[in-house]
């Protein structure tokens, strides 16, 4: 019969085992040590064959605990110096612990361990990654019933990855991004400096190197892939998500649509439970928003439950919508267009 296949250990799991071990011993474990007897490699390890391939994972994780800021140590053999099959790896605690003065209540802790897993491990920053695998080797678990229900957060977004790296590395990305209602998508070179999800949408606020202008970019909105180059550019100590965050919410509060609404249909209903949405009226509200164009997808979605008072450019948008709409379901593609998409946009 052929031999059980060994079970797949998730690279988190292996790496956190890893640094567990390292940190359980004062003088060190050998190479053969670790593959012998630590999760992740063990179950691969043969006492008689070769282990080759298990060796550089094991070099590779030691490359990727070291650049997650784990301070590893290699102590070389006395007895039998410049031999590498007898280098010994240990983690010293003292230098990996969190200083005296700091704890963690359960409370605190049952957050920290949830807040870590609602990413998964394909999204998870070099932060991310440091700060789990850190909380866990501390002995951060919580055996609260609200973990087993958590969320999973995941970008979708091509450019995410990408992007991300850039982040970590400090330099500049270029990307082709196509604005609404332009024809064709523009080449943009920028150093991003966070990446944020604002109103349910991902985006990266970025600095244009030439210019020093600040912008942000609709992840949903990069066409193709994004580069990243090897061009460094330092980022401004007041560029980061927070303030991004801060601007993008000045800009929601600061646009603001009237629309009319159906009494108690679908629109009234999610448009009145938006934030910072007010009553103008029995069937009048006043939304905020951060990007028309995205405002006017949403409410062309609602059909003639809503009528857009102003401003005149979203009637104008929210009309296109449902001009195209009428046009795509138009069976010879010729028919006019109904005055009653014309006054519903702007009566």
């Amino acid at each position: 019969m052929p031999a059980a296949r060994a079970p797949r250990i998730p690279v988190e799991e292996r790496l956190f085992s890893l640094v567990l071990a390292l940190l359980a011993t004062d003088t060190g474990l050998t190479k053969s040590e670790v593959l012998s007897t630590v999760q992740g490699y063990r179950q691969k390890y043969s006492s008689a064959g070769d282990n080759a391939a298990l060796e550089r994972q094991f070099e590779r994780d030691k490359d990727d605990i070291r650049e997650l800021g784990v301070p590893l140590e290699t102590v070389d053999d006395p007895a039998a110096s410049g031999n590498n099959q007898l280098l010994r790896y240990r983690i010293p605690r003292g230098s990996y612990e969190l200083p005296l003065d700091i704890s963690f209540s359960p409370e605190e802790t049952a957050l920290l361990t949830l807040a870590a897993m609602v990413w998964r491990e394909g999204t998870l920053s070099g932060e991310s990654r440091r700060a789990l695998l850190k909380l866990r080797s501390l002995g951060g678990t919580a055996t609260v019933p609200e973990l087993e229900y958590a969320p999973r957060i995941r970008s979708r977004d091509a450019a995410f990855e990408p992007l991300r790296t850039a982040l970590d590395r400090g330099v500049v990305v270029r990307f082709d991004y196509l604005k609404p209602g332009e024809a064709r998508p523009r080449r943009r070179e920028v150093a991003p400096f966070a990446l944020v999800q604002h109103q349910g949408r991902w985006m990266v606020p970025a600095i244009e190197p030439d210019t020093g202008s600040r912008k942000n970019f609709l992840l949903s909105r990069i066409v193709g892939p994004v580069t990243v180059t090897g061009r460094s550019f330092p980022r401004p100590v007041d560029a980061t998500a927070d303030s991004a965050l801060a601007g993008l919410e000045e800009l929601r509060r600061s646009n603001t649509a009237l629309v009319r609404v159906v009494e108690a249909s679908d629109a009234e209903t999610r448009l009145s439970k938006r934030r910072g949405t007010e009553s103008r009226g029995a069937d009048v509200l006043a939304v905020h928003y951060s990007d028309a164009s995205i405002l006017a997808e949403e409410l062309s979605s609602f059909g003639p439950e809503v009528t857009v008072l102003e401003p005149a450019n979203l009637r104008e948008l929210v009309v296109q919508r449902l001009r195209r709409l009428v046009a795509d379901h138009d069976d010879d593609g010729a028919r006019p267009v109904g005055s009653s998409i014309e006054t519903g946009a702007r009566s």
